[in-house]
């Protein structure tokens, strides 16, 4: 397998954590977005989407995004398991990462590539050009506070994300808040749950990739 990541991007950090949580060793390939690497020729011939995470498998196959990804490497090297073991516990995990995902990283997303001047002209990832809009900047901005809140209360009933377990959607969770640093948006002080969450998160191994 090879594996296509950025670094500095959030998106391949999710693939990153999900492969260190389970101990594996993929051959990698650094793409540097900042130099356009993937906007490049020789990258369309590997995803016409111009994005990464890759998982490029042995026959050929590629994956072209994080959650494809970890189902593929969830099913292929089963332990510890991240994604579910029966059917309710995958419905769960899959319905709390559609919420990290959604309401957590695509609302960082939809501030921080509307407002940062680095994205002028690109405010949306993929092979067409698309200009900033102002007040989509806002609205994610006010999308990532409400969902710093949901996150604390959802936290104060479960230690983590989806149940008693760390899964994916703790993953993609984790990332999301990270992420949220790019836009200057913190925690705030009384979300002593979220808190609570986030360091025990960053304390893994996996959280340093």
């Amino acid at each position: 397998m090879r594996f296509y990541d950025c670094s500095t991007a959030p998106s391949p950090r999710r693939v990153r954590m999900l492969i260190a949580e389970k101990g594996l060793t993929i051959e990698t390939v650094q793409v540097d977005l900042a130099k356009g690497e993937h906007l490049t020729e020789r990258f369309h011939e590997i995803n016409p989407h111009r994005t990464v995470p890759v998982l490029e498998l042995d026959d050929g196959t590629r994956l072209l995004d994080s959650n494809s990804i970890s189902l593929y490497l969830d099913e292929v090297f089963p332990e510890p398991n991240l994604l579910g073991r029966d059917a309710k516990e995958r419905a769960v995990i899959a319905m709390w990462q559609r919420e990290m995902e959604f309401n957590g990283l695509m609302a960082v997303a939809e501030c921080f590539r509307n407002s940062a001047k680095g994205f002028r002209g690109r405010a949306l990832t993929g092979p067409v050009d698309y200009e900033q809009i102002p007040a989509l900047a806002e609205r994610g901005r006010r999308r990532v506070r409400c969902f710093f809140a949901d996150l604390n209360r959802r936290l104060e009933e479960s230690e983590f994300v989806a149940g008693e377990r760390f899964t994916v959607a703790d993953i993609t969770g984790f990332i999301s808040v990270e992420f949220a640093r790019a836009i200057k948006e913190a925690i705030a002080d009384d979300a002593l749950h979220l808190k609570r969450w986030r360091d025990e998160v960053a304390s893994r191994p996996s959280a340093r990739v």
